[in-house]
């Protein structure tokens, strides 16, 4: 035995797939016991020195793409070729046989089988055809001397099934290395405001360029009576060359996806600093400003003057500030609004409405999968193949007409290669309704 003979015996093998499929089904579950990506401290605080340096050296804080997890996966991929390189020629061929060049007494000696024998000439008389068609199978025939025999089946392509789904497993596993090469995962932190045109990203820890900006418009965030929050979302905007592209409010399972790239709401972080929206009512003219905690600003065109000089909190969220408002010389008034909440002041017979709000910034993951289409068109085909390894089954009638006897004779018998019970119901079915028409 030749040593390409033996790697290719080994890796044809169906118990190699076997076992490689429980490894990787083995290590998938203690890479979900096990937290991934975390820092080295954080092993040695949870699983002890020696624990934790066991794990580095088989890199299990970052095990799916570990040399060994991913030659496992490199194992099983090359199983699945050359075992469906050594055994489709054979299904193929079962596929594109031509099946009416059977030997007539292989259909008389098969398992499914029945026989009816007629009168001189009645047997001519059926349009054996006609009567298969109408019990909805398509039959070719052949002449076989004063004998005719006619074949038709269903299904054939089911034996085509599983090899399908060993093409969606590749298919899944391409997506994953496209993913992997040319896509990347990483978070930002974008105050309100205030826009990024990087990113930090989780696998090298630098930071990537996107080639465009996204601001944080605004950021809400609603929380339970006991402080815990409820529902955050962000107004983010897509700018590129100086252009505002898009604009979408994203929340949990809502993200953005810009040329490829896509936003999640992850999280928050609340700062001392304040927005202030005011709004001069008998012009209509409006501004936001970014307000550091209990310093003074001013808006020079308006002559006006304001800060927050006091606030309250729950734990680091803002309930309410304390406004200060100064109209030019005019003595200044002071008001404490909730947090998001509109107030008026009033000055020299002018009206002033303002909004205070606490600053959050938004936290969003960013993540870019180019291969994530191959990985979906790989799940589709898998569904597709599965359904024809396990619901479908090949189905094949051979309806044999014999003049050949003293006596005509007419042979109906079939075959599946799976689902046997089955398909011996469908064939009991069609032979009672064969009998019913030929023996009226």
């Amino acid at each position: 035995m030749t040593l390409l003979t033996q790697f290719w015996d080994f890796f044809s093998s169906v118990k190699l797939a076997i076992f490689t499929l429980c490894a990787l089904a083995t290590t998938s579950i203690i890479g979900t016991i096990i937290p991934q990506g975390e820092s080295a401290a954080f092993y040695v605080t949870n699983y002890g020195a020696k624990t934790a340096h066991f794990f580095q050296i088989l890199d299990i804080p970052d095990m799916y793409y570990s040399w060994w997890f991913l030659g496992l996966l490199g194992i099983l991929s090359t199983n699945l070729i050359i075992c469906s390189l050594d055994r489709f020629p054979l299904v193929w061929k079962l596929i594109t046989t031509d099946n009416l060049e059977i030997d007539p007494e292989r259909v008389e000696k098969m398992s499914n089988c029945s026989k009816w024998e007629f009168g001189t000439n009645k047997l001519d008389q059926i349009n054996l055809a006609k009567l298969l068609k109408k019990n909805g199978w398509k039959a070719t025939s052949k002449k076989l001397g004063n004998n005719e025999l006619f074949f038709c089946q269903k299904g054939r392509w089911s034996r085509a099934g599983v090899y399908i789904v060993h093409l969606s497993i590749l298919l899944i596993f391409v997506g994953g290395i496209i993913g992997h090469f040319f896509g990347f995962k990483g978070s930002v932190m974008i105050p309100e405001m205030r826009s990024a045109q990087k990113v930090f990203a989780y696998k090298n820890e630098g930071s990537l360029e996107l080639g465009f900006e996204v601001r944080c418009n605004s950021f809400a965030i609603e929380f339970y009576d006991n402080g815990m929050p409820k529902e955050y979302k962000s107004s983010l905007t897509v700018i590129e060359n100086g252009k505002e592209i898009l604009t979408k409010e994203i929340e949990v399972n809502s993200p953005l996806t810009y040329k490829g790239i896509t936003f999640y709401q992850s999280s928050y972080q609340g700062y001392q600093d304040f927005l202030l929206n005011i709004t001069e009512m008998t012009t209509g003219d409006s501004k936001q400003f970014t307000l550091p905690f209990q310093k003074q600003m001013t808006w020079e065109e308006k002559d006006l003057h304001f800060g927050i000089i006091n606030a309250e909190a729950v734990g680091q969220r803002v309930v309410r500030s304390k406004v200060w408002f100064k109209s030019g010389e005019h003595p200044a008034s002071i008001e404490w609004l909730n947090d998001n909440d509109t107030t008026t002041f009033t000055s020299e017979a002018k009206e002033y409405t303002i909004s205070a709000k606490q600053m959050y910034a938004t936290g969003l993951q960013v993540a870019k999968d180019p291969g994530v289409w191959v990985v979906y068109i790989g799940c589709g085909i898998m569904l597709i193949g599965l359904y024809m390894a396990f619901f479908m089954s090949h189905q094949r009638i051979w309806l044999y007409k014999k003049n050949g006897s003293s006596v005509p004779q007419l042979w109906l018998s079939g075959s599946a290669n799976k689902n046997k019970m089955a398909f011996a119901k469908v064939f009991s079915e069609l032979k009672n309704r064969i009998e019913h028409a030929v023996q009226r």
